[in-house]
């Protein structure tokens, strides 16, 4: 049999999913790191039989295995040519707890945050906590023996694991714990592959000269974050190699040893409890670098929980982003480095001396210039600002990128602030000003060059600039490798850091452990060369590909894909506050994230040898289940904006493989309604008979049990005649009446005008369809007719002083979105999208000048539950919608952490689309508002919205200007 054969056979032998074709394969081709590599196959076990088939299969066929979790590694541990096995997906179960003990199993895909989650009630949590924290994996974790902000209090992961449950490259199941001497002789004597692991560690650790030359050439023992090769230095500290240390345990190697050794099934950690209640932090500022790394030392003298730092390069990234920029609050004047000081303390006296303890500290001993004090709110809203900064530094423009080959160097404390001095000596040298953030007060900042790793030029600078910097860091007897590992980038460097002696012992307990190298070949020993399997080929220019759509702010599509850094922020589950990814919550596959489809478009585009690079079949499924609901444009620390690059993919493909009925019924259905409101009786009686509308829908291809919408039977325009003559006020406003108004629900563009008019505003309609429909179906050229007509005939009317308002939120943020990238008078179109707002913006925005008032409202109680619309979300802001809502004195608001509906226009009607419409629902808004009692109004600015919430839950649910008009006194 061929090998393609052979996958199959393999695919029919296992519980879980193989897959080997294009797609998964160029998914599965990266992670977060610089390297691309075509894997085999993908697999997803579903238990440990699973697994070890895939060994067999592995040794017979002379392949390996590359575990992976959320497959957010920095340093290449997840790519390779082997069986890519994510675990994320089946192995992500709690298997025991025990409170008293404080202990915990768990497969090695539960994700970090999720598990802290669950640990909360009972007072516990675990403690290493990296930026990743709410989607990567405690598998992944322990493979990396990951770090965080809090190690200086809580240690790494290495320190809380006391048994792994592994499959070893035989196949054979092991638990590794703590072993007493006596228990550790026993092991020695199996005449086994366990058996033969023991004796080779008694024989090889057991020799003074091996010890010694492990003393003297690893990282210094107080650097806690020392990755740099397998922790046999850590295994020396322990019975039976040191009388006076702990008892043996395997689990200490396993943890940094990123797969190569043993594939883990179950790991048991040991908890910690949770930090004392009382928080504050100090955001201390400094005018260079060099102040902010002297000021370190002095600083950590105090019992700190985190002690980070971010430079000028980071705090720059978040000014643009609509998610970050918020954060920045804290932030005076333009501080080239910013060191985040928390304390904590169980009542609030103790907490104010530290907080003056800290701060005589900062004044006396440091150059800080500003040291604002943040509590609460302000504390995550920093946490979340140096938490993004790995994906933020993905969204620089261009090619260069800050790239991670040294950005994991730790060295002692007392080291920290001269071995920075000669970094940035030699960066400068190098012409680089590099970016410096992270964990200052364990001695490890993550500092990256800025690199054009598409030029030959700057691919030698990354090996120059790796190979002076691994020399620095060994002169500091520090370690290459803090918390992110070496996988492929840095392991070349292994035998430079602990010395060849050393180097072939680590070479021995790899072949003793793994002799056909089965497991993650490649990455710790004998690696590749670290310049080698890049993502780019260097000097290779990046295809100029022309498109409808205007990327000119990304430099080209290509370049908006390659924004996508592998940070894996779209992986976040739907128990976390956010949108994105709505398709990936509900299913769990890595296919629907916002990276696989960046990677994919970028894969395709890429290396492509069709005239029309689009035309991939591979790409029509990756995008498939995307929504489109723009949460990635903000959410997506490298607002990676995977809805433009859909529309864009689904006009190239159609110019190459037409069309289907369906989707010209959907991308010209307001053609329909304005048909069907000549007779609006007739047609809503069709919709409403189960056996014609069931013909319908089978011919539409819409799914049986999703209902249609009916037509209205207000006549908007006879309303409109005499509504533009009511006022002669001079407050006037442009109410776009957009095809959801004009035709779905003409009565909230009645209640609208109506709200407006009895506020004091003089309301001049203009009615057009906002081209939403063609957009969502990849009919751009009809779409860009839409937009520069209505740039045309809105430019003389529109302006700061007479703004453009729209009801729905998905017809008029197209103003303030896809137009920028469709229109040719973008000028214009930049100038009227300044002063376009959503309808209850523009009334929030009246309200705080006091324009509108809570006498003009009912001082009747209600209580109210609002879902707002994911393009809300993404382009505007809930809050408008909260503070409209509110006006009314008694009226009690709740906005509903409810993320995507799952409806986004014609996805959930599509037969194929509706199950998982549904599904997504069932995440947080059907629950929701299930749990909403009947005399709670449920709000929802969008159409969508409405119809998911009426499909999925059977309540009515309003517009905020209807309830706004309920509630008038006026």
């Amino acid at each position: 049999m061929n090998l393609e054969e052979n996958l199959k056979v393999l695919s029919n032998s296992i519980e879980g999913n193989l897959f080997y074709d294009n797609l998964h394969k160029a998914i599965y081709a990266t992670d977060a790191s610089v390297y691309r590599e075509l894997p085999l196959a993908i697999a997803y076990p579903k238990n440990s039989k699973d697994i070890k088939a895939l060994i067999t299969f592995a040794k017979a066929h002379k392949t390996s295995l590359i575990p992976r979790t959320a497959g957010t590694s920095l340093a290449g541990q997840c790519v390779g040519n082997g069986i890519v096995v994510d675990v994320s997906k089946y192995f992500n179960r709690i298997l025991q707890f025990d409170q008293k003990n404080k202990t915990i199993t768990v497969e090695p895909g539960v994700v970090r945050d999720e598990l802290n989650l669950f640990l909360k009630p009972y007072g516990l949590f675990f403690g290493p906590n990296t930026s990743t924290s709410n989607r990567c994996m405690i598998g992944g974790m322990v493979g990396n023996n990951s770090s965080g902000t809090t190690s200086i209090q809580y240690g790494v992961t290495r320190d809380k694991v006391l048994e792994m449950q592994v499959l070893l490259s035989d196949g054979s199941e092991v638990t590794f714990g703590e072993l007493s001497q006596k228990e550790f002789s026993l092991k020695c004597k199996q005449q086994n592959l366990e058996g033969n692991i023991y004796r080779f560690l008694q024989n090889t650790l057991g020799k003074q000269e091996v010890q010694a030359a492990i003393l003297s050439n690893f990282p210094k023992p107080q650097i806690h974050r020392r990755n740099t090769g397998y922790a046999i230095d850590v295994l020396l500290d322990m019975q039976p190699f040191s009388e006076e240390g702990p008892a043996f345990n395997m689990c200490k190697l396993l943890a940094g040893s990123e797969g190569t050794l043993a594939f883990t099934t179950g790991i048991t950690l040991q908890l910690d409890e949770l930090p004392p209640v009382h928080r504050v932090m100090v955001a201390a500022h400094f005018t260079t670098v060099s102040d902010c790394c002297n000021a370190v030392a002095p600083l950590m003298r105090h019992p700190l929980y985190s002690c980070e730092m971010m430079d000028k390069v980071i705090l720059d990234c978040t000014k643009s982003n609509k998610t970050y920029a918020p954060n920045r609050s804290f932030i005076e004047g333009d501080p080239e480095a910013i060191l985040t000081l928390e304390l904590c303390a169980s009542d609030k006296d103790s907490l104010e001396d530290l907080k003056n303890h800290l701060l005589h500290t900062l004044h006396t001993e440091t150059k800080s210039y500003a040291n604002p004090i943040l509590f609460g709110d302000g504390i995550t809203k920093a946490e979340e600002l140096r938490k993004a900064g790995l994906g933020l530094l993905g969204n620089m423009i261009g090619d260069k990128k800050a790239v991670a080959c040294i950005e994991d160097t730790a060295v002692a404390l007392d080291d920290l602030a001269p071995y920075i001095t000669e970094f940035s000596s030699l960066m400068d040298s190098y012409g680089q000003k590099a970016v410096y953030y992270a964990h200052a007060g364990a001695g490890e900042l993550h500092l990256r060059p800025i690199l054009n790793l598409k030029k030959k030029e700057d691919v030698e600078l990354f090996r120059k600039i790796t190979t002076d910097v691994a020399l620095l860091v060994k002169k500091y007897n520090g370690s290459m490798s803090g918390e992110h590992g070496d996988g492929r980038v840095r392991a070349e460097f292994i035998e430079l850091m602990v010395g060849k002696e050393n180097y072939e012992t680590l070479r021995q307990l790899k072949n003793t452990f793994d002799a056909n190298h089965l497991l993650n070949p490649g990455k710790i020993i004998d690696a590749e060369p670290m310049d080698t399997f890049l993502r780019y080929v260097p000097d290779a220019p990046t295809k100029e590909i022309p498109t409808i759509l205007n990327f000119s702010d990304s430099q080209g599509i290509i370049r908006a894909a390659e924004k996508c850094n592998g940070s894996g922020d779209c992986r976040k589950s739907a128990v976390f506050n956010g949108v994105m990814c709505p398709s990936y919550q509900a299913t769990k596959n890595e296919k629907d994230t916002t990276r696989a489809r960046a990677n994919a478009l970028r894969e395709f585009l890429t290396n492509s040898d069709k005239e029309n690079k689009f035309n991939h079949k591979e790409l029509k499924q990756v995008f498939d289940l995307c929504l489109s609901c723009k949460a990635c444009s903000s959410e997506c620390p490298s607002n990676v904006d995977v809805a433009s690059f859909k529309a864009e993919f689904l006009y190239q493909y159609r110019m190459a493989n037409g069309s289907s009925l369906r989707d010209k019924l959907f991308a010209y259905n307001s053609n329909f309604n304005r048909f069907a409101a000549k007779f609006p009786w007739l047609v809503n009686g069709v919709f409403k008979n189960k056996i014609l509308s069931s013909i319908l829908k089978k011919g539409a291809g819409i799914h049986p049990l999703r209902s249609l919408p009916l037509i209205s039977t207000t006549k908007l325009k006879h309303y409109a005649k005499s509504a533009n003559n009511k006022s002669s006020t001079e407050n006037k406003v442009i109410l776009f009446i957009d095809e959801f108004s004009s035709w779905l629900e003409a009565e909230i563009a009645k209640d609208c005008i109506d709200v407006l008019q009895r506020l004091g505003y003089s309301v001049q309609l203009y009615f057009g369809e906002s081209g939403r429909t063609l957009i969502s179906k990849g009919y751009l050229k009809e779409a860009k007719v839409i937009a520069n007509t209505h740039i045309k005939d809105l430019a003389p009317l529109v302006s700061q002083d007479v703004p453009l308002i729209g009801i729905e939120p998905s017809a008029i943020l197209t103003f303030k979105d896809e137009y920028l990238r469709l229109c040719d008078d973008l000028e214009t179109a930049h100038k009227i999208a300044s002063a376009t707002y959503m309808i209850e913006e523009f009334l929030a925005l009246e309200i705080s000048k006091g324009t509108i008032t809570s006498a003009q409202f009912t001082t009747k109680p209600q209580k109210i539950k609002f879902h707002g619309h994911c393009h809300q979300k993404a382009l505007s802001h809930q809050k408008y919608s909260f503070d409209v809502l509110n006006i009314p004195k008694n009226y009690s608001v709740t906005i509903l952490n409810t993320g995507c509906c799952g409806m986004a226009g014609s996805f959930g009607y599509e037969k194929e689309h509706y199950q998982i419409s549904m599904q997504i629902g069932e995440l947080k808004l059907f629950p929701a508002v299930r749990s909403a009692s009947s005399d709670v109004i449920i709000a929802a600015n969008g159409t969508s919205c409405r119809h998911q919430i009426l499909d999925g839950t059977k309540r009515i649910s309003k517009h905020p200007i209807t309830i706004l008009k309920e509630a008038l006194l006026v």
